[in-house]
């Protein structure tokens, strides 16, 4: 990250959340465009593919390519928990025997503790320089992972601490001029979009878990679904205008597990 953008992450995080409208002036996504996610590792892009998310640590398409950069920004990433617990250790959740909280579904993730607006501030400044590099690499935009995450805290977090920690994300990627994508949470999509600044959203199996009406109705057609059985892929492809089938482990196309298709 050049010096600049963390100097620019600094100064809006200095300036408060203020939520920025979801017509930001950012470049978005272009509608019912090809879609590729592609977490486990970059790959060169099949035919009509135009949209694809990458990893914050890999590198964008480029060219004509709509490219998103992951950021897990309410868990820690996988490998990285470890660091959180040693340079930050009140910023990870912890459980009733003072152990971080893991998340149930990805064992090597913990929760990041997200219940008061210093901690969030604090979170949003670490992770705020993250999504500053998505910038400096050549993303056109973030996507922020498990914003659901109070869900799955026992009580101990809240949506609205979500919310709080989410219109600061979005705070740093429109004034960098980067577009932002909700990620989970599709219930509450209509206050993520209004209350955050949420551009579009990234979905995973809306189709097989009946979700993806709530994100239509937030984003229009700017919803871009990835689902994991084959079996729900046409649903998707009705409901959302286009999706993906991926393997789970969203491995490249050098693994016997790889799995790509497309409506």
């Amino acid at each position: 990250m050049t010096r600049a953008a963390a100097l620019a992450v600094g100064v809006l995080l200095l300036a408060g959340c203020t939520t920025t409208p979801p017509d930001a002036g950012v470049p978005l996504p272009p509608a019912g465009a090809g879609f590729d996610y592609q977490l486990g590792g970059g790959y060169a892009l099949s035919d009509g593919v135009t949209v694809v998310a990458r990893d914050s640590t890999d590198d964008p398409v480029g060219g004509s390519v709509y490219d998103i950069c992951y950021v897990n920004g309410f868990q820690t990433q996988p490998g990285e928990g470890e660091h959180w617990v040693d340079e930050h250790p009140d910023l990870v959740l912890r459980d009733a025997d003072g152990a971080p909280f893991v998340d149930p579904g990805w064992p090597d993730e913990f929760l990041l503790d997200t219940s008061s607006a210093a901690k969030r501030e604090r979170i949003a400044a670490l992770l705020g320089t993250v999504v500053a590099s998505c910038l400096t690499s050549g993303f056109d935009a973030v996507e922020i992972d498990n914003l659901d995450s109070y869900s799955r805290s026992g009580g101990a977090l809240s949506l609205d601490d979500a919310i709080d920690l989410a219109a600061r994300y979005a705070r740093v990627a429109h004034d960098l001029g980067l577009a932002i994508a909700q990620k989970n949470g599709a219930g509450d999509s209509a206050r993520f979009r209004d209350e955050v600044g949420f551009d579009f959203a990234i979905t995973e199996e809306c189709a097989r878990y009946d979700e993806c009406a709530d994100y239509v109705d937030a984003y229009g057609d700017l919803v871009f679904d990835i689902e994991y059985d084959g079996g729900y892929l046409a649903d998707a492809c009705d409901a959302v205008g286009n999706a993906v089938l991926r393997d789970p482990d969203l491995t490249t196309p050098d693994s016997p597990e790889y799995v790509f298709d497309t409506c």
